[in-house]
């Protein structure tokens, strides 16, 4: 997989999204066929190729915005070896999972959360970098946050096939941020908060959404998120310059 990212950033520019194309892809298949050992059914083979094959190319989009330096290339590529092999582990603790009950499943459930955040962080981070119109922001960030979210909120229940519940919530809340990237288009932000913004609330919509689902759904835990998304939607407003 490094190899694969390595190669995306030495073909020309003109070929550069064609080549990140071609690593979703082989990243996908080769996701599949790793995986596909403990995992029971079709669908367990493709959720848990998904993290893995998004995180590949956000990490390659979010490469470019890199200065071009031999130390940030190199830094990066061993950052990008070291967690890819934990969302391997994570995924393969997954498909085990989803046949008996492991102790690991716990950990791997906050790993493969913390890994679904940093990948829609470099998600959101490389579409407001395109400084496109709101609606096309909106309409990027709904396609990425769909697939991100359904795994995520799969992997809170680890069944061997996924249910209309987890569907509609990944939908749900993909439209939500998907509104939310819509609004702060119009807001004089840097893209960096901009990110973050999102990045927060998908934190507390697959937090909610997974504890829902798990039925751990406490009112400590919705006053615990309600207060993150009261001091995310501050700080949104304090770093927010309405000047010229």
């Amino acid at each position: 997989m490094t190899l694969l990212l390595l190669i995306t950033q030495t073909v020309s520019f003109s070929w550069r999204y064609f080549s990140i194309l071609g690593l979703f892809l082989l990243s996908f298949l080769f996701s599949t066929w790793s995986l596909s050992e403990g995992a029971g059914s079709w669908s367990v083979k493709i959720i848990t190729a998904i993290l893995p094959s998004f995180f590949s190319v956000a990490v390659a989009m979010f490469y470019f915005l890199f200065p071009e330096s031999l130390v940030y290339q190199v830094f990066l590529l061993i950052a990008f070896g070291v967690v890819i092999y934990i969302v391997f582990l994570t995924e393969n603790i997954f498909t085990v999972a989803t046949m008996r009950t492991i102790a690991l499943s716990r950990a791997a459930q906050t790993v493969g959360f913390l890994i679904t955040l940093l990948t829609a962080f470099f998600c959101y981070n490389t579409i407001f970098s395109f400084r496109l119109f709101g609606w096309w922001n909106a309409l990027l960030v709904l396609a990425v946050s769909f697939p991100l979210f359904f795994q995520a909120l799969w992997s809170a229940e680890l069944g061997k096939s996924f249910d209309s519940k987890t569907l509609l919530f990944s939908l749900i809340f993909s439209l939500i941020v998907g509104e939310l990237s819509l609004i702060v288009s119009f807001f004089p932000v840097n893209v960096l908060t901009g990110s973050l913004f999102l990045t927060c609330a998908a934190y507390i919509l697959i937090g909610l959404g997974s504890a829902y689902l798990a039925g751990r759904l406490f009112r400590q835990i919705v006053k615990e998120y309600l207060v993150v998304g009261g001091l995310m939607f501050l700080f949104l407003l304090i770093t927010t310059s309405w000047r010229g």
